[in-house]
């Protein structure tokens, strides 16, 4: 086991920079100017591993609203925080004017300690009409692994209904696309990363994971030029009212997953309730099998467990 470098950060007024000794390792734009049918949210990019390997994409070409990774619903009532066209029942894909913000109000902390890096802001969510539906309190933390080839965000969203009625959150799935689920925390992996291995933690691989439940997922991908590979390992909080999540993933014709908490059931965000979604992400460098995979995993429960995040107070 290695000393692992120093955490620090700087503020670039709309985005902040975390990193591991000298090397630039995470990115977040917390008050995100995207055009208003790409639904501007937070979102991190770029993500890089120990190595200095980049693992996330920002506005590819085939779906521009992905971003990094980023929390995005793309059915949130009748409204779309996810960008985009929406699906709808009998219609497929339709460009509606209901691609909604969300709008980065105040940062309430941020800086350093003997575990990382936290970070925390308050945000309000607003439709394309201008109805405001949500008052999010997200927290973030970034600590280094033990062994200085990876390291982990912690991300916890706390958001309140204050849209003044129940609002039901579901997925393309629950509109009627078979095995669509997608909405939650999504990654969206760089163009090399297509063809990479989907792996869980019973030792399945592969697209069959989509819709599948388990308490973590991860992708393994190999890079152009360098011809390394990297990890990506998504966990879901065991408090998570919807644990272990059913998950969105694929690797053809692009790689990206995410934990997908309203994949097939809509669920009912009652007016005034306040809903707490943690997840711990770990960025590896290099291959994993199993082995590694459940180490990785291990290390991401000891974030959930440590981090100590305010969101949800």
């Amino acid at each position: 086991m290695s000393n692992p470098a120093p955490i620090t950060w700087r503020d670039e007024e709309q985005s902040f920079t975390v990193s591991l000794g000298n090397l630039d390792i995470a990115t977040y734009t917390y008050d995100a100017t995207d055009e208003q049918r790409e639904s501007p949210r937070p979102f991190f990019h770029p993500l890089r591993t120990t190595a200095g390997e980049t693992v996330s994409a920002y506005r590819p070409w085939d779906h521009v609203w992905h971003k990094g990774i980023a929390w995005s619903l793309p059915h949130f009532g009748e409204d779309n925080f996810w960008g985009g066209p929406s699906y709808r029942r009998g219609k497929d894909y339709q460009w509606l004017p209901n691609n909604g913000r969300m709008k980065h109000e105040r940062i309430l902390e941020a800086g350093t300690d003997d575990a990382g890096f936290h970070f925390s802001h308050a945000l309000a969510w607003w439709t394309q009409p201008g109805e405001h539906v949500v008052d999010e309190v997200r927290a973030l933390r970034i600590s280094a692994g033990p062994d200085a080839d990876s390291w982990t965000l912690v991300f916890e969203t706390a958001m309140t209904n204050v849209s003044g009625h129940d609002i039901h959150i579901g997925s393309p799935t629950t509109e009627g696309r078979e095995n669509a689920g997608y909405g939650g925390l999504f990654w969206r992996g760089p163009r090399e990363f297509t063809g990479g291995r989907i792996m869980g933690p019973d030792g399945r691989t592969g697209e069959e994971l989509r819709g599948a439940r388990g308490p973590w997922l991860a992708f393994v991908g190999q890079h152009d030029d360098t011809c390394r590979f990297s990890t990506v390992l998504i966990a879901d909080d065991t408090a998570n009212a919807q644990h272990p999540p059913e998950w969105f993933a694929r690797s053809e014709p692009f790689a990206c997953f995410g934990p997908a908490p309203f994949f097939s059931k809509e669920v009912t965000f009652a007016a005034g309730e306040t809903m707490v979604n943690r997840y711990a992400v770990v960025i590896a460098d290099g291959e994993s099998g199993q082995e590694r995979l459940a180490r990785l995993a291990s290390l991401a429960a000891d974030a959930l467990r440590q981090a100590g995040v305010k969101a949800g107070a």
